[in-house]
């Protein structure tokens, strides 16, 4: 049994994350803002308060997950600060606790995201690739540099996050409501890849992080075999028994979305899981089809070459 803090242990992935740690018997506490449960502990990313910083001395593990959403509202100027500071003050504050801590946690799990690597076309991207410039993929960059200031006392693991496909949350429920309503497509082109993982995998990812020494730095958590959007629409629209061919143009996405549209919806990232793959995890859903009936409870459609 280990002692793992987790901070932004109430959202979709958090809350998901802390379960599975207590139901395997680990001892978890959470860094939250407003405690409660059994387990939550008071925090703020004020550098006078330090009250919290006690339960990282006996700590095995952290989990760093907070950040504000990046989909909650339109990327006015004050959002987009807002979107930078919840993900970089909340991690300098973690590190300067696990760095002055008496015995400093060995591993250090923070949070990152695709974006990291800028919009793309086909051209898939792996862990060495270089990243983007746009505003997410600068987000990014400075979440991650904050992150590896832990480096030399603890080992730090960069989760860079796909499209995480769950049935309680998350984009999923969007992307599905249109089909469900008969109004489902592609969105804009359609060729832009989406890079997914079952929160299934995500979970069992961040596990093997956390038990596996030789994992370090980026860490790709998308499944093997991305996706064009158009495929996306067209998996998800089987899936559900609904036509997948009604395409909103983009134009209509940026009316409605701003600048969001394009870094979340009309561009995308062909992102392989390299370095998982080179240190044998293995994915239970590697591929869109199965995920999606996993979650989404559908009956998977008989083979016309099945035979009978």
């Amino acid at each position: 049994m280990s002692t793992i803090v987790v901070a932004g242990g109430t959202g979709l992935l958090g809350t998901a994350l802390v379960d599975v740690l207590r139901s395997e018997g680990h001892d978890v506490f959470v860094l939250t803002r407003r405690p409660a449960r059994q387990g939550d502990v008071l925090w703020s990313s004020d550098e006078r308060d330090t009250a919290w910083t006690s339960v990282l001395s006996d700590a095995d593990a952290v989990v760093n997950l907070a950040g504000a959403s990046i989909a909650e509202r339109r990327w006015t100027r004050a959002r987009k600060t807002a979107i930078l500071e919840s993900r970089t003050r909340t991690t300098s504050a973690l590190v300067r606790a696990i760095t002055s801590a008496t015995r400093p946690p060995p591993v250090l799990i923070s949070s990152s995201a695709i974006g990291v690597y800028g919009t793309r076309d086909e051209q898939p991207a792996i862990e060495d690739t270089p990243p983007g410039t746009d505003f997410l993929a600068h987000v990014c960059r400075e979440w991650e540099g904050v992150a590896r200031r832990a480096a030399p006392t603890s080992r730090v693991v960069l989760l860079r996050t796909g499209v995480v496909l769950a049935s309680t949350g998350g984009a999923l429920t969007q992307l599905a409501l249109p089909f469900k309503l008969f109004a489902g497509g592609p969105l804009g082109s359609g060729n832009q890849y989406v890079s997914w993982v079952h929160i299934d995998d995500w979970l069992a990812m961040v596990n093997w992080a956390l038990a596996t020494e030789s994992v370090s730095g980026p860490l790709n958590v998308t499944a093997p075999f991305p996706v064009t959007n158009a495929e996306f629409a067209e998996t998800l629209g089987r899936v559900l028994g609904r036509p997948s061919w009604l395409r909103t143009p983009a134009l209509v996405l940026r009316l409605a979305l701003g600048e969001m549209a394009d870094a979340l919806v009309l561009g995308g990232q062909r992102v392989l899981p390299e370095a998982a793959r080179q240190q044998g995890f293995v994915f239970r859903y590697p591929t869109l089809e199965p995920a999606l009936r996993a979650i989404l409870g559908s009956d998977p459609v008989p083979r016309a070459d099945s035979g009978g």
